[in-house]
């Protein structure tokens, strides 16, 4: 009979040891690093801070509904050997009152959502999609500047249940923030 040897799981402290712009979380234990986002995937980024922080975490309250802090590539401790860093998240201030000043943050976010990449499409559908329902994230959102996709799942008793999938025409009240209405389109880059 052969023993493997325990496998050392990483840490916090050696995540944030990295070279500064190093894009990195710790998975199961291990240090994943993935390359620079090509523009769209910045692009997706912005309008997801744009179009949903404005009138749920920017406005608070002033001529939107407020309530949320939405957040773009912050570290949040899923589990001892899971930190992970959204592209965006965000939690309900009920949840969360304050952020400032925590790294990382320690309370799962009531919304994910990720921006797939060539690089990364398995790891964020696959990987990322089964640790954020095993760690009750409500709501997840994929949006893929590709083929100008987002796709909601809201998590119902463990399982994520389909909220919806949209294209870059659609205009729609999307899970949690259904009380605005979202131009998909404005996600992406203008069509050549």
């Amino acid at each position: 009979m052969r023993v493997e040897p325990a496998r050392k799981l990483a840490t916090y402290d050696e995540l944030f040891a990295l070279p500064s712009g190093t894009r990195a979380e710790i998975l199961d234990g291990a240090i994943v690093t993935s390359p620079s986002s090509l523009p769209e995937h910045g692009r997706a980024q912005q309008g997801l801070a744009r179009t949903v922080g404005s009138p749920f975490d920017e406005d608070d309250g002033r001529g939107g509904p407020g309530g949320w802090w939405i957040l773009q590539e912050i570290d949040v401790r899923l589990g001892p050997h899971d930190i992970v860093r959204p592209d965006v998240c965000g939690w309900r201030r009920e949840r969360l009152p304050s952020p400032w000043g925590q790294r990382p943050i320690e309370v799962v976010p009531d919304w994910i959502c990720e921006v797939v990449s060539p690089s990364n499409e398995s790891h964020d559908r696959v990987k990322k999609r089964r640790l954020y329902a095993g760690t009750s994230v409500a709501f997840y959102w994929i949006v893929d500047p590709a083929a100008r996709t987002l796709e909601a799942l809201r998590l119902v008793d463990g399982i994520w249940v389909d909220a919806g999938s949209f294209d870059d025409e659609d205009v729609a009240r999307i899970p949690p923030f259904e009380a605005v209405e979202l131009e998909v389109g404005r996600l992406f880059p203008p069509r050549p």
